[in-house]
């Protein structure tokens, strides 16, 4: 990894001195030779200016992968500096999917006055990709897939792939259409370069495929890419007609996405649709992100201090309740926060519903049940062996206000679990996003719920002995 790191940055050490020098020829060959990945990396580090400087050096399919790999900002800033004619050349060879959603940013005005530069081709291709919303299949897709004909034979389609693959993302499946355009089949690269010249397509085709429909959720298709282990999955419009395909990679640039989403809901910030970088996201911004949740769940939380207030008598009667109040609320926020936190990962993967409220409910009961006796176990050995008969009136004895505040903080641990995997079902049955119901709200609603059984406990337990406060 090290000799790697090393690498890369005697490389970029080489492409500063080689621009300084105005080595042209090098500097074109060094660049053409490096991974586009490393370029991309390489030249955003750069100003607006530098970059365009680096960039007439490479040919226009060169810097049509460079795009590709450069985030959407830096896209639109050298959209906005480069001559619309050159860009124009530059648009053609970006990624289908990529230039699709470049398009989409610009204006109105700024797409008005591009379009007319444009080949027929490509404006015919980006309005179409551009046409679908972006949460579908459609959105994410990209028309650069290799076809052959089904009525092909083996030499054939050989030879229209050899026309067509130069300007295909991937080439490894070929999608078999007859001449209406309709998926007939996947043929693998491998068993069409290993077959007979005159071998037919129709027979060395695989007919049992998994596709995707264009309006269909882009997670549901992500989730396919990944169940099925695919490369790519074939886009189908209502007449079962190829419009496109969607990509490994780009399943996975959704997968990361969603997660990100439902962590952001998970944690009580507001998501949104950029994907810029901690470091590249202004202060103010994250604070509106986080301000929201933050203030709804502070005026939720005054009904805890009512809940204190209402119980105050008992407090200052029982001063040693208010050194086990926080233990009390942090095991209640930890246990809902987990449960949570499983059972959404679980909605998340398909491994439930919430059909199964009921069994998921219970099976967190049983299993906080488990988890309870450790923790009360611990609350007593603590309470006996750290509090002394002096700190508690002389009518109450040690041992017996020990069991009973381990079996409050033991119901905290055993509801807060239900809460944390019920609340998400609860949710998703309502047709919300179960990340909704977020970990600082699991821990705000437990707060309230645990005062209120740490008291009532406490309460009822010393009332049996003729305690009462």
């Amino acid at each position: 990894m090290e000799e790697n790191n090393s690498s890369e940055n005697s490389k970029v050490i080489e492409l500063d001195s080689l621009k300084q020098q105005e080595n042209t020829d090098k500097l074109k060959e060094l660049l053409t030779e490096m991974p586009t990945a490393q370029v991309a990396e390489f030249l955003s580090e750069k100003t607006e200016d530098e970059m365009i400087d680096y960039l007439k050096l490479l040919d226009y399919e060169t810097i049509g992968r460079l795009f590709s790999d450069f985030d959407q900002e830096t896209r639109l800033n050298l959209f906005r500096k480069i001559d619309r004619a050159r860009f124009a050349r530059i648009f053609k060879h970006i990624f289908s999917d990529v230039r699709a959603d470049l398009y989409q940013e610009l204006s109105i005005q700024e797409q008005t006055e591009f379009l007319p530069y444009l080949e027929k081709s490509v404006r015919e291709d980006v309005i179409s990709l551009s046409a679908y919303p972006p949460e579908t299949a459609g959105g994410i897709m990209t028309t650069d897939f290799a076809t052959v004909m089904i009525d092909m034979t083996a030499e054939q389609a050989i030879a229209k792939l050899r026309t067509d693959a130069p300007s295909k993302k991937m080439i490894y499946y070929l999608y078999v259409v007859n001449d209406n355009m309709k998926l007939q089949g996947i043929l693998s690269l491998k068993d069409l370069v290993f077959s007979k010249p005159q071998e037919l397509v129709k027979d060395l085709i695989n007919e049992f495929f998994v596709y995707s429909t264009v309006y269909e959720d882009r997670e549901k298709v992500a989730k396919k890419v990944e169940k099925y282990d695919l490369v790519a999955i074939p886009v189908l419009n209502d007449y079962q007609q190829l419009v496109g395909i969607v990509h490994h990679d780009d399943a996975l640039d959704v997968i990361r996405a969603e997660h990100t989403e439902d962590m952001e809901k998970f944690m009580g910030i507001v998501p949104t649709e950029d994907d810029l970088g901690y470091m590249d996201t202004s202060s103010f911004y994250h604070f509106k992100k986080r301000i929201l949740w933050i203030i709804f769940l502070a005026g939720i939380g005054l009904i805890s201090g009512m809940i204190i207030q209402h119980y105050q008598h008992v407090l200052e009667s029982l001063i040693v309740l208010a050194l086990y109040m926080p233990m009390m609320a942090s095991t209640g926020g930890n246990s809902g926060s987990q449960a949570a936190t499983v059972v959404i990962r679980a909605l998340a993967l398909g491994e439930i519903s919430d059909s199964d409220f009921f069994k998921i409910v219970f099976k967190e009961a049983r299993i906080s049940f488990l988890l309870s006796i450790c923790i009360a176990g611990l609350t007593f050995f603590k309470i006996t062996f750290l509090t002394t008969q002096e700190n508690i009136p002389t009518d109450i004895n040690l041992m017996y206000l020990a069991f009973v505040i381990s079996v409050a903080i033991a119901f905290q641990v055993i509801t807060s679990a239900m809460i944390g995997a019920g609340l998400p079902l609860f949710v998703k049955r309502l047709g919300g996003d179960p990340a909704v119901a977020a970990s600082p709200a699991i821990t705000t609603i437990v707060d309230i719920t645990g005062l209120l059984l740490y008291f009532g406990v406490v309460s009822f337990s010393l009332s049996l002995i003729g305690i009462h406060f």
